[in-house]
């Protein structure tokens, strides 16, 4: 059996690479190395590391690193992705270094009542593997790649090893604080999963991982669990109630979830303590979260590590992390937490009512706007809770109000890029043609996306003012061809893992499909624009479930227009079926459900997809996005989570249909509503058939 606590297994360090903290040392590093790698949630990246790099501690290693973490995945720049992956690896060393010394004289190291010695350094040394991890995919290449997964599984096994210490603490000393009635499920555990994310551990392992060392003797004792136990996670009132399958047991999901919890700065004031108790939540937490919302097509290669995600488990841990929101780790939970919510589950269609806990999240944003003041982050989170609330002027107010650039350039590039999308939902039109060419200039990415969104905002006006004002429909139709035609010449210098963007690929055939048929027609290529591209451009963001009803008839009124045209009687199926589709997800949001299923069935699902595939540069995405919609109306005229049985298998089945469909483009932006929507109706007891 693995020797507990052993579980940083490296290559050897260099020991006299950077000079060991001692006992007394240790305590007022990670005080300094936290108070500089706050000013990172003020948006302060620079002030952040040039304090920070006056440090030598892992703890201050880790923080730099960090810092270069963060331009890394918000500018995808090669120079910045190198630089990182340096950063990591001497933070990585570092920790190595100072936890394999921790083992070798315990009496040199901090005492910990809780956890093993060593283990705030194991925690640094998980990190570091976590945010390698996510450099080695962004380095495109597969050797890097394989190796990032294989340091995520070694992060999963020191987090483990962690967290283990702390229940077998936690059960020992506060055996009221872990749930009693979880005692039957637990003593299964050997027998039955738990849904929670774990690697599978044999005696074929390479030779790292049995690469182990002796932990504090004091640990010795301790019984090392099979699973994880579940006493990290969060109070049972902000989960779903267990719901029962159809064999009358509880689901896998909440069995081990503990029905009240411990207050952990009661357990202890160790402020060492403290950081690694928030870390653990805040890395295994997020662990689960990443990897439950990954689609089964790709989940089937985290198989081959046996890693599973437990969606509820992972948001539970974040949540008990924010309780530490003044350091960096509880100050990253809560950004996890809140863009979590606002920018997935809010625009997930299918999720229990639990899914968002509004007030709750109101008062973490609140929390952290009056800790880290300085940060646009914070306001662009309280913009997307707005737009979830189907508030986007609001939304918008907020995005301007609070105009101050941020100190970091790709922050402030996320900022004016969610200004635009609510303009764009809002179909203030000009503003927002104008705001996504001001996006132009803050980053590098998907140029050729924010050409086509500003032509297809001058097209939507020209088609407006055609019959009533000549002239000023005809300025806008000379801006859109315009911006057409600088689409083409800004896509595909950009990729990802050696490809395309999916949103570059999608523009270039509409694109392509426009330019054909205004030959064909002998007209100008905006003549030649099909269903509103602009509504389209909408559903794809996600646009229709955060506008308001006057919004809605908006887009409707815009559909409209391309059945009401001559040209109609011309379309294609594909237009079509394009049109049928836009129109029941807008009369769906409306709660018109009988009449959007009506849409669905007459205007879309009465073509099959040999037909629409022979239309020229197709458009083959409707088919299998209107057994999506045809879904969420199951589900909203079941009444949600609690509705009609027979419905909600009605749900299951529209949803089978599409996650059994071939791939199609843009797949992946329905891809996340899909998982959720499987996951939340195994929840109800619905299993698939």
């Amino acid at each position: 059996m693995k020797r507990f606590g052993g579980w940083l297994s490296s290559p050897a360090a260099n020991l006299g690479s950077s000079k060991s903290l001692t006992a007394l040392d240790e305590p007022h590093a990670l005080e300094e190395a936290m108070r500089c790698a706050s000013h990172i949630l003020n948006d302060d990246v620079e002030r952040a590391e040039a304090e920070l790099s006056q440090g030598t501690s892992p703890f201050h290693k880790l923080g730099r690193a960090l810092t270069f973490f963060l331009r890394a995945t918000l500018s995808f720049e090669k120079e910045m992705i190198e630089q990182t992956s340096q950063r990591l690896a001497e933070a990585e060393e570092s920790a190595s270094e100072h936890q394999r010394r921790a083992l070798r004289d315990p009496t040199t190291a901090h005492q910990s009542k809780i956890y093993p010695v060593g283990s705030e350094y194991a925690l640094c040394h998980a990190e570091t593997q976590l945010m390698s991890a996510v450099i080695g995919v962004l380095n495109e290449s597969l050797t890097e790649s394989l190796r990032g997964f294989y340091k995520l599984r070694k992060a999963f096994t020191t987090l483990n090893a962690i967290m283990e210490a702390e229940n077998a603490y936690l059960k020992k000393h506060f055996p009221d604080g872990t749930g009693s009635s979880n005692s039957s499920s637990k003593e299964n555990s050997s027998n039955n999963s738990s849904g929670v994310m774990t690697p599978a551990e044999s005696e074929g392992d390479d030779k790292d991982d049995l690469d182990f060392q002796d932990a504090d003797e004091a640990h010795t004792d301790l019984p090392t669990p099979v699973e994880y136990q579940g006493h990290l996670e969060m109070p049972g009132n902000d989960r779903p109630p267990p719901h029962r399958t159809e064999a009358g047991k509880d689901s896998k999901i909440t069995a081990d979830v503990p029905d009240n919890d411990i207050d952990f700065r009661k357990v202890t004031t160790d402020p060492v303590d403290l950081f690694t108790h928030s870390g653990v939540a805040l890395c295994f937490g997020l662990l689960q979260l990443l990897i439950s919302m990954i689609p089964p097509a790709f989940s089937k290669l985290l198989s081959i590590l046996s890693f599973r995600g437990d969606r509820e488990t992972g948001l539970q841990l974040l949540w008990r992390s924010t309780k530490f929101n003044a350091n960096i780790n509880g100050g990253m939970a809560g950004l996890i937490v809140l863009g979590f919510h606002g920018a997935a589950v809010a625009v997930c269609d299918i999720h229990t009512r639990e899914a968002f806990p509004r007030p709750r999240l109101a008062a973490l944003l609140q929390e952290m706007r009056t800790l880290y003041p300085k940060s646009v982050l914070w306001i662009l989170e309280e913009a997307r809770l707005s737009s979830a609330d189907r508030k986007l002027e609001q939304a918008v107010q907020i995005l301007e109000r609070d105009s101050s650039s941020s100190a970091l350039k790709q922050v402030e590039a996320l900022r004016v890029f969610e200004k635009s999308l609510a303009l764009m939902y809002l179909h203030d039109y000009e503003a927002c043609a104008e705001s996504f060419l001001h996006t132009l200039t803050l980053n590098n990415w998907s140029h050729g996306l924010y050409y086509y969104i500003a032509a297809c905002c001058h097209t939507e006006l020209y088609r407006i003012h055609a019959s009533t004002e000549p002239s000023k429909a005809s300025g806008h139709k000379n801006k859109a061809k315009e911006l057409f035609k600088l689409v083409m010449a800004n896509t595909g210098k950009k990729k990802f893992m050696a490809r395309q963007l999916p949103l570059d690929v999608f523009v270039v055939r509409k694109i392509t499909k426009w330019t054909h048929r205004a030959k064909a027609r002998d007209c100008d290529v905006v003549d030649a624009v099909g269903v509103s591209p602009l509504v389209e451009m909408t559903y794809f963001w996600s646009g229709f479930s955060r506008m308001g009803k006057a919004q809605l008839e908006k887009c409707i009124a815009r559909l409209a227009w391309s059945e009401q045209s001559k040209a109609f009687d011309q379309e294609p199926v594909d237009e079509r079926a394009i049109l049928g589709v836009l129109q029941a997800t807008c009369l769906r949001n409306l709660h018109d459900l009988e009449t959007a299923k009506t849409v669905l069935n007459d205007s879309v699902f009465c073509y099959s997809l040999p037909q629409i595939k022979a239309c020229e540069h197709a458009d083959a995405w409707t088919l299998p996005v209107a057994h999506y919609e045809m879904a969420v109306c199951w589900w909203q005229e079941a009444g949600g989570q609690d509705g009609e049985r027979e419905k909600l298998m009605s749900c299951s089945g529209s949803l089978v249909k599409v996650e059994k469909w071939e791939a199609f483009e843009l797949d992946a932006r329905v891809g996340l509503k899909i998982t959720t929507a499987r996951e939340t109706l195994r929840r109800c007891g619905i299993v698939e058939a």
